[in-house]
């Protein structure tokens, strides 16, 4: 939009405190290359476009703002004569993208100072060189310091990430290990228990009937019932009973790992109908050869399962196999970042997850979403350490996280709650700035929840927006259900 051509004079505009300490002939300059424009109520520029010129208020009202999702945030709103806005960047050229980085409206007729961005550069290159270096310095210096202590911080999480993966792993890797070498050895057993059967005086029926009697126990462990510490007792009392009185050496021995494949008294009596009384105590054993190598490997089977699992979370999580935009269930998302976190959320913390399954999928970029859920699941872990006395290690943490998901009105709903001691107010609007912290010295870079924010105000036009009292601070992200509000799938990344 452009406004209504005004005549420039130099004393007015000298007046403004940008420009009240330049001489006569600068002044000069700026209202030859220059011009003051009038616009009326309405938009002056919007977001996003080429930055082409550098605004500087004479008289009226205007109001700044960013789009968020779908909505216009307002940042400033001023009649100050004198404030500014537009191609401030125009200094540092085509080494960063010259666009307008908000959007400005006026709501009153009103005068601007209009100074193309050509100008406003080559002005300050020309009259304030020193100026130009040190501020030069400090936007790239920041911004790749900011780079730099990103990247440090991607990969503290990522050693973090795989310090927890690897105690995950090493649990059901030592348990199929050792399930093995047991399984080795009751093998062994068996091979020479059978030899022991086939030196012995049975009869081919005698041996077919132990095989078919083997062959359904197999099957009765592959079903055992899950008992309560009473049940399991009593069924183990019964079961020694019922060995001892049938003349079965070492009945406390066998009869734990019956009750654990699921066997009771009504079984062995089905067992002692269908041998002779002289072979029972060798069917027995026999049995129990069977039953411990039959829970052995469904040990084995359980511990790769859940090795398997744990890669498939570990890929879910980095995405590594993926498009890097695409349709995705958040929900997987959330339950492999959950699962990657689980040694550094600790056992002292309980989870809980209120999910409305209902909810669609949501266009995005599925890596750097999980980065979001970490660093935020990782900020409500170590508030509920934080309130929770001087230790430091997250497993000595208490308190509930919950993470929810639902459908608020056209996005989708992501809050993560915790229990901690809350977001003072004090701080509350500066917790999303670039190098912010609480953390002491070395624990924390502050750009945490800045990365967060970039991911999903930036990248994927959602909100970030934190509610915090004691006891029950939630931090929430909106997410636009649809693509034509997300970022672009050849958008750079941010």
């Amino acid at each position: 939009m452009s406004g209504r051509p005004m005549p420039c004079s130099p004393a007015e505009i000298g007046r403004l405190f940008l420009f009240e300490k330049l001489s006569p002939e600068q002044l000069g300059r700026l209202c030859a290359e220059g011009r003051v424009e009038r616009f009326e109520p309405g938009p002056v520029y919007a977001e996003g476009e080429p930055a082409s010129c550098f605004f500087v208020m004479i008289e009226g009202t205007v109001v700044l703002f960013r789009r968020v999702g779908g909505d216009d945030v307002e940042v400033t709103r001023t009649s100050q004569p004198g404030v500014y806005a537009g191609s401030m960047q125009a200094y540092v050229g085509d080494r960063v993208p010259q666009v307008y980085n908000n959007s400005m409206r006026v709501t009153e007729p009103t005068r601007f100072f209009v100074l193309p961005a050509e100008t406003f550069a080559a002005v300050m290159r020309e009259w304030f060189p020193m100026a130009v270096h040190l501020l030069e310095g400090l936007f790239f210096g920041s911004k790749n310091t900011q780079q730099a202590i990103g990247q440090r911080e991607r990969l503290l999480a990522l050693g973090s990430l795989s310090a927890g993966l690897t105690h995950e792993l090493n649990n059901p890797a030592a348990a199929a290990v050792r399930a093995t070498a047991s399984l080795r050895e009751r093998v062994a057993k068996m091979r020479h228990k059978l030899g022991v059967i086939s030196e012995g005086p049975f009869s081919r029926e005698a041996l077919a009937g132990l095989i078919e009697i083997q062959e359904r126990t197999a099957e009765r462990v592959a079903k055992a019932p899950v008992l309560s510490p009473l049940e399991a007792a009593d069924r183990e009392d019964a079961l020694t009973d019922w060995l001892e009185d049938h003349g079965i050496q070492q009945p406390w021995q066998l009869a734990p790992t019956f009750v654990q494949a699921g066997l009771d008294t009504d079984w062995l009596d089905q067992v002692a109908a269908a041998v002779d009384q002289e072979i029972l105590p060798g069917a027995v054993g026999w049995l129990n050869y069977t039953v411990e190598t039959e829970l052995l490997m469904d040990e084995i089977a359980d511990s790769t399962a859940r090795i398997s699992h744990l890669v498939d979370a570990a890929k879910q999580y980095s995405q590594l196999d993926r498009a890097p935009y695409r349709v995705v269930d958040v929900h997987e998302l959330l339950d492999s970042t959950l699962l990657m976190l689980s040694a550094k959320i600790g056992p002292g913390i309980r989870v809980v997850k209120e999910y409305d399954r209902t909810v669609p999928d949501v266009p995005g970029y599925p890596a750097e979403l999980n980065q979001v859920w970490t660093n935020l699941v990782d900020n409500a872990v170590a508030a509920m350490r934080d309130g929770a006395g001087p230790n430091g290690d997250a497993p000595d943490a208490t308190g509930t996280l919950t993470v929810r998901t639902a459908l608020r009105h056209d996005r989708l709903l992501v809050e993560f709650r915790d229990t901690g001691p809350g977001v003072p107010p004090e701080i509350r609007g500066r917790i999303f700035d670039p190098f912010f912290t609480t953390k002491p010295v070395g624990e924390g870079t502050g750009l945490g929840l800045d990365i967060s924010w970039r991911i999903v105000v930036d990248k994927h036009h959602g909100t970030l927006q934190v509610d915090s009292e004691p006891g029950d601070t939630r931090f929430q992200v909106l997410l636009p259900l649809t693509a034509d509000r997300t970022a672009s799938p050849s958008e750079e990344s941010a």
